[in-house]
């Protein structure tokens, strides 16, 4: 297997987000979990996401982590990484995106690599170094207020300066409106600066494109999806990929669905009181969560009921406020943890009921359940919603399953549902 791109995506939903990304553009791709081991045996791919719960750890197993996939990948071919991060660049004073982006850079060689978390048609951009949510700056929308890694501050500058040992520089919408060129002469110059790091501005979609183009000129890159969509779309033109169909090839799956949440972001608690109008839900109790195993039995009890006869979904999701006070009372990584280890022991339950199509919403609940599951890698389908797609499992010893891993903040209301449809 020679591979055209490599990704190595810091959190399970953004990894799905990004294959789904490639997956549309005609490069044929698979999504791993960690890095995969010589014996998995893969199908033939133009690239491979390597997915890892890397965001919230501490910054130096980050770093060895994403440096184990980055060996990993050129192994295998790929000429280009991209160091996949969320669109809303979560990431705290301390890292991890400046650590694992200043290790990478140095081991490919690069004096300068090119950085954005812009995807316009997702409603994120970047202008003069500030990242947008829609028409407002991150610091002031909804989604600065990540559980683990709270955002407070739009200009990603000074965000990656603060935690990278690299100079930062900007290549603003006025550079970038001159095409490849001009951005290519504005990283020269940046280069003879000692600057190693340059957040690049896009507030429209074909911007993209032009940074696509430039970014492989480099071995490096760091975006979310919207970098993957410049890099597909600019192997697929130079020829160095052939289009492929946008799908994989799907088997039917039946048998019992179930759907977890533990996502706190605005968007899945509104999905979560739209799927009670159509399916059972059980809010679990996360302060009794914090205190013990109890909440993990009512869970699972409670589905036996209904499992086989209708879909269910089970959530720990709670609003930023209720998430707040948790986290003063027990410490946020306490917390945090009991939660993701509550809601993967469920799957653990669930999938030994019979369950092979399971829908996560949440960054750290999917790696939490995907871990707890074992499940090696992902062979991308169909996509349910915008950055999520149905995912076959590949080589788990469980056989034929089909789930689907949501960033919190994807999806339309009824996307629970949406997902249900898709896994036949």
């Amino acid at each position: 297997m020679t591979l055209a791109l490599g990704c190595i995506a810091d959190d399970y939903t953004g990894a799905s987000d990004l294959a789904n990304m490639l997956t549309r553009c005609g490069l044929r791709t698979v999504q791993t979990i960690g890095v995969p081991d010589d014996a998995l045996a893969l199908p033939d791919v133009d690239a491979v996401v390597v997915s890892l719960k890397s965001r919230s750890i501490e910054a130096s197993q980050a770093v060895a982590r994403s440096r184990e996939a980055d060996k990993w990948l050129r192994a295998r071919g790929a000429t280009h990484v991209l160091f996949k991060i969320c669109s809303t660049f979560d990431s705290t004073d301390s890292g991890n995106i400046g650590p694992v982006m200043d290790a990478l850079r140095a081991d490919s060689g690069d004096a300068i690599v090119l950085v954005t978390p812009a995807f316009p048609r997702t409603g994120r951009s970047v202008y003069q170094g500030n990242l947008f949510v829609g028409s407002v700056p991150l610091n002031e929308s909804p989604l600065k207020d990540h559980p683990l890694n709270p955002m407070h501050d739009s200009n990603l500058v000074r965000v990656l300066a603060r935690q990278s040992k690299s100079k930062v520089g900007l290549v603003d919408l006025a550079t970038v409106a001159k095409g490849a060129e001009a951005i290519r002469a504005k990283l020269i110059d940046f280069a003879k600066q000692g600057i190693g790091a340059a957040i690049i501005d896009a507030v429209f979609d074909p911007e993209l494109e032009i940074i696509g183009q430039v970014a492989l000129d480099h071995r490096l890159s760091v975006g979310a999806s919207g970098m993957g969509l410049g890099l597909a779309r600019g192997l697929v033109a130079s020829g160095r990929v052939r289009a492929a169909s946008a799908s994989a090839d799907q088997k039917a799956i039946g048998g019992p669905v179930a759907c977890l949440a533990g996502s706190c972001s605005q968007a899945t608690l509104a999905q979560i009181a739209h799927a009670e109008k159509s399916m059972p839900v059980l809010r679990l109790d996360p302060e009794k969560i914090v205190a013990g195993s109890s909440e993990v039995r009512r869970a699972l009890d409670w589905s036996r009921d209904h499992l086989g006869k209708e879909p269910v979904l089970i959530a720990s999701s709670s609003t930023p406020d209720q998430v707040s006070a948790l986290q003063a009372r027990h410490g946020r990584d306490a917390a945090g943890h009991a939660i993701e280890q509550a809601m993967a022991a469920i799957s653990e339950g669930l999938v030994a009921a019979g369950v092979r199509r399971l829908v996560i919403a949440g960054g750290e609940t999917s790696g939490a359940v995907v871990d707890r599951l074992g499940i090696p890698a992902f062979l991308v389908g169909p996509e349910i919603a915008a950055g999520v797609p149905v995912l076959r499992c590949v080589g788990w010893s469980k056989g034929d399953a089909v789930t689907a891993l949501k960033s919190g903040n994807f999806g339309g209301p009824d996307f629970f549902n949406d997902a249900i449809r898709l896994m036949r």
